[in-house]
């Protein structure tokens, strides 16, 4: 009888952690079917690139092995190889008029979500913000359009970006300040030498393992400065 209850026992157990696998990758496969992302205008997303479900994509050129997040905005923005974007930003946009009478949309030309003109003011040019490469950006931060970042930069979650940022510094806050550099002033100027987000996939396979820190690079490369 004891053997008939513990079979029972781990059967309810073996369904219980079968109907929450289904119930979780069935609510996953639904936010994506449903809620692609929307690519739009001159965007460019390189094939090996990402972007999750729910976002909006305007104008936006993705480099290789970068990936934005679910439920982000950009807009005339250009971003490089082997940047990690979460969830919830929003990188550029449009900009409002502020000299004008009114700041509404409806008094300038082009296309408005109110579908109403009563003027056609030229609308201002959506400058281009620049993410640079291997940038890491929280999730829930906001860039202003017309920021540069520069690679290798770290920008903490919900930070609202206002000014450019310089490569390989942290940066965090409302508005976002500078925190600290990631490396030293050498070990900086070593890793923009390298270049290596624009290494063909066999060099990024060989150097792979010693990425772990930026001397365990430096010792691979100068083992082997000849490797192409």
């Amino acid at each position: 009888m004891w053997v008939m209850i513990e079979l029972r026992d781990n059967l309810y157990m073996i369904a219980k952690k079968i109907s929450r696998f289904i119930r979780y990758y069935f609510a996953k496969a639904e936010k994506i079917l449903l809620n692609r992302p929307a690519i739009t205008g001159s965007s460019v997303i390189h094939q090996k690139a990402k972007v999750c479900s729910g976002s909006q994509i305007n104008d936006t050129v993705l480099g290789r092995y970068s990936y934005i997040g679910h439920d982000c905005f950009t807009c005339q923005v250009q971003i490089g190889a082997f940047c990690s974007i979460a969830d919830n930003c929003r990188i550029g946009g449009h900009k409002h008029a502020m000299e004008r009478v009114s700041t509404s949309p409806v008094f300038e030309a082009g296309k408005n979500c109110l579908k109403t003109h009563f003027a056609s003011h030229p609308r201002l040019q959506v400058p281009l913000t620049v993410i640079g490469n291997d940038v890491w950006i929280g999730a829930g931060v906001q860039i202003q359009s017309g920021i540069t970042v520069g690679s290798g930069a770290v920008i903490g979650m919900g930070s609202i970006v206002t000014h450019n940022i310089p490569p390989y510094e942290i940066w965090a806050g409302n508005p976002a300040h500078f925190i600290r550099k990631r490396f030293d002033y050498e070990t900086i100027l070593f890793l923009q030498e390298t270049q290596f987000w624009d290494w063909d996939d066999r060099k990024l396979a060989h150097y792979g393992p010693y990425m772990s820190s930026p001397s365990a690079l430096r010792d691979a490369i100068e083992r082997e400065p000849d490797f192409i």
